[in-house]
């Protein structure tokens, strides 16, 4: 697999999906499982009204808890101050690869804010940028224990959020906010 390219069975989802609701719907178990992690969801946002919602998930296990919002939502004027990973994506700087939220770089992670809001112990923030702006943020985490994130991980996110990004803001500007 070259640096850019995804596994045939994520490529397929695209292939065969022409709406982004339909790919975020089929793309996010099949990411799950071949990431064999605990649970993903996406967050999409209107980067010019800050409001966003959590309109799809998937859990390994219903034991985890379920993040999903379906109503378009203010983000909180505090949360870049308060998530460093959410200013990061504010600042469309790459994703983030947390191996553990216990022990990672304070600057980085917000330990009381991760376990409060999410209850994770390992993650992945990535982000879905275009044109300057973040448009969502596509995350994958586990639960109970640290997770070293490979290196063909890391490639087939980088991928994914390069398809994704284009997806997110279709989605946004379909699914207009009120207020936008």
């Amino acid at each position: 697999m070259t640096e850019h390219n995804l596994p045939p069975n994520i490529d397929k989802i695209f292939d065969d999906n022409s709406t982004p609701e339909a790919v975020f719907s089929a793309l996010l178990p099949t990411l799950g499982e071949m990431l064999q992690c605990d649970r993903i969801f996406l967050y999409l946002r209107d980067p010019h009204t800050r409001l966003g919602k959590v309109p799809y998930y998937w859990l390994r296990t219903p034991e985890y808890p379920k993040i999903f919002d379906s109503t378009w939502n203010k983000e909180p004027e505090s949360l870049p101050k308060e998530d460093p990973l959410f200013a990061a994506a504010l600042r469309t700087d790459p994703s983030v690869f947390v191996e553990d939220v216990e022990t990672a770089d304070p600057s980085v992670v917000n330990k009381s804010f991760e376990q409060r809001e999410f209850g994770h112990r390992a993650l992945v923030h990535a982000h879905l940028c275009q044109d300057g702006h973040m448009w969502g943020i596509l995350q994958p985490c586990v639960f109970g224990q640290p997770r070293v994130w490979t290196e063909e991980e890391h490639s087939i996110i980088t991928a994914l959020t390069e398809k994704l990004a284009p997806l997110a803001v279709a989605y946004v500007q379909s699914n207009k906010p009120d207020g936008a």
